[in-house]
């Protein structure tokens, strides 16, 4: 049976638009293929084959010095709290709070009436045995005349001698309690046991004092000289030990918490006898005249302690240096393009690390662009940087590594 004519109508309309679509597909793949193709390869050229820029800096031959970097707490060598060693009413403060004191000092006085008494007492006491001591004495005399001449018996010579040593020891017991009845009186006067800066008062004058009052009068802590306690990473512990061999005491910087500003420069004085295993590090003190009193009792500040020196080495900054899984490296740039070149680093510090092996001074090694680096690849160092004054000077490619 014939389609209808409008059966027929729709299927000659699909077939041209079929015919069309393949003329069109046609014409883009002898025409349009070859200039799409190649936009893929324009763009890439022009990328990731363009110069790459990238910031430089020439490696260095100078001094390196070789620091442990740490946080410290300042820690006074002496701190005591002052308290009376006698009972009785607090009569005087003479003292100011946060002023500094010297040793000696007058800080307060305890009431002296009663201990004052004590010592008159006691030394009324003293004289009475005394004056029977030398009656003793000056009847010994006599009995041992006496008995030369076989006039009195042995036993009252004898009885005699022991009234003598019996009123000696006396004379020594009262001697003793003089003694303590004025050192007791010279307690009522306090004074610094040591020099250093007060704290604040904690009792008013008119009280009642007490040698058993464990909150005492005041403090006094040492400011001068003052320590600094700090911690050494277990794996800088030989090192440490090694530095410390030498003749010269190792010098160490206090810095506020910023690192911008040396508070003081002092010396390392102790090591402690073992590691703590809880956090594995080694407490070290060092001590710091503290003339300006700049350190704080337990401030917190940062500690640079210097092991040693190195001199006339090749350093560079320590964001130029890449590390691959068997090596270490840097990109150095020589005739306008960057190379890969193995390097052995030392010790670093302060944001420049030593090379020992593989630079020279002077070369250039980048610290900026080392994402789209790769070796033998074309560099573009723009004007102002660090290492342009030396870039348009030729050198010769590196020989392969």
């Amino acid at each position: 049976m014939p389609l209808p004519q409008s059966s027929r109508s729709l299927r000659n309309r699909l077939l041209l638009a079929a015919a069309i679509l393949a003329a069109g597909t046609l014409t883009w793949y002898q025409f349009g293929g070859d200039a799409d193709s190649a936009k893929p390869d324009n763009l890439r050229r022009m990328g990731w084959d363009a110069p790459a820029v990238v910031r430089v800096e020439p490696a260095e031959l100078g001094q390196l010095d070789v620091r442990i970097k740490s946080i410290g707490t300042v820690t006074p060598l002496n701190t005591v709290m002052v308290q009376s060693r006698v009972s009785g009413v607090l009569d005087k403060v003479v003292f100011e709070e946060g002023a500094r004191v010297e040793q000696g000092d007058l800080l307060a006085e305890i009431d002296p009436s009663s201990y004052r008494a004590q010592l008159d007492q006691a030394e009324g006491q003293l004289q009475q045995d005394i004056a029977k001591l030398e009656n003793a004495r000056a009847d010994l005399a006599l009995y041992e005349q006496l008995w030369e001449q076989d006039s009195i018996a042995r036993q009252k010579l004898s009885a005699q001698r022991a009234l003598v040593q019996e009123l000696l020891g006396t004379v020594r017991a009262d001697q003793a309690r003089v003694d303590d009845a004025r050192l007791q009186l010279s307690w009522t006067r306090i004074t610094a046991p040591l020099s250093g800066r007060l704290g604040l008062r904690k009792v008013d004058q008119g009280n009642l004092v007490t040698g058993s009052e464990a909150e005492g009068l005041v403090s006094i802590t040492q400011t001068q000289p003052i320590a600094v306690n700090f911690t050494v990473p277990e794996v800088d512990v030989p090192a440490l030990r090694e530095a410390r061999r030498g003749e010269a005491a190792l010098k160490v910087e206090v810095l506020d918490r910023t690192e911008q500003r040396v508070l003081a420069t002092g010396e390392l004085t102790t090591l402690d006898n073992q590691i703590d295993t809880s956090t594995g590090t080694l407490r070290v003190r060092a001590q710091f005249a503290n003339d300006d009193e700049a350190l704080f009792p337990n401030q917190f500040v940062n500690v640079h302690l210097r092991l040693k020196t190195l001199d006339a080495v090749v350093t560079i900054p320590s964001d130029a240096v890449q590390f691959g899984t068997e090596r270490s490296y840097v990109y150095v740039v020589q005739n306008d393009k960057a190379y890969v070149r193995n390097v052995v680093l030392g010790a670093a510090t302060d944001g420049r690390v030593a090379v020992t092996e593989g630079l020279e001074p002077g070369e250039l090694v980048v610290l900026e662009g080392l994402d789209r680096l790769r070796d033998g690849k074309e560099v573009n160092i723009p004007d102002g940087d660090a290492g342009s004054s030396v870039n348009a000077e030729r050198r010769s490619p590196p020989p392969a590594n």
